[in-house]
């Protein structure tokens, strides 16, 4: 065990010594330094390109987004559309039941589910994900 304690000692003191010996890294470069080599790399033409440059143009629907109408406008275009009847409710669109018929109507009272499940519990015909 102390030899152990020892080994482990000795080498956390070498490992010390060795960092403490490593080359420190350089000084980051002045603001002043990194705006004349920019400066200097305009006038040759050898820039580097920015993040926006770097990114790929936008595909697909997001290359589609701008529009040549305001936003004005197509909320005039809507409205003009609903009124006349020409547009659906997105619901409806999709082909899901809209208003009262979207609610899950039953002919059945709360107390009678409640005497349907608990006679169905006694004989076990339930299971235990339907409990939960």
């Amino acid at each position: 065990m102390k030899f152990k304690l020892a080994a482990l000692a000795l080498l956390a003191g070498v490992s010390m010594i060795a960092q403490a010996q490593a080359p420190a890294p350089a000084a980051p470069a002045s603001r002043a330094e990194v705006k004349a080599e920019a400066k200097a790399a305009n006038k040759v033409g050898e820039t580097k390109p920015t993040d926006a440059e770097k990114t790929p143009a936008p595909t697909g629907k997001a290359a589609k987004a701008s529009s040549t109408k305001s936003k004005a406008d197509v909320k005039a275009e809507a409205t003009a559309a609903n009124k006349a009847g020409q547009v659906e409710p997105t619901d409806a669109a999709a082909g899901a039941p809209t208003g009262k018929a979207a609610k899950a109507s039953t002919t059945k009272t709360k107390e009678q589910r409640k005497a349907e499940a608990k006679a169905a519990n006694k004989t076990g015909e339930t299971t235990g994900a339907a409990l939960k």
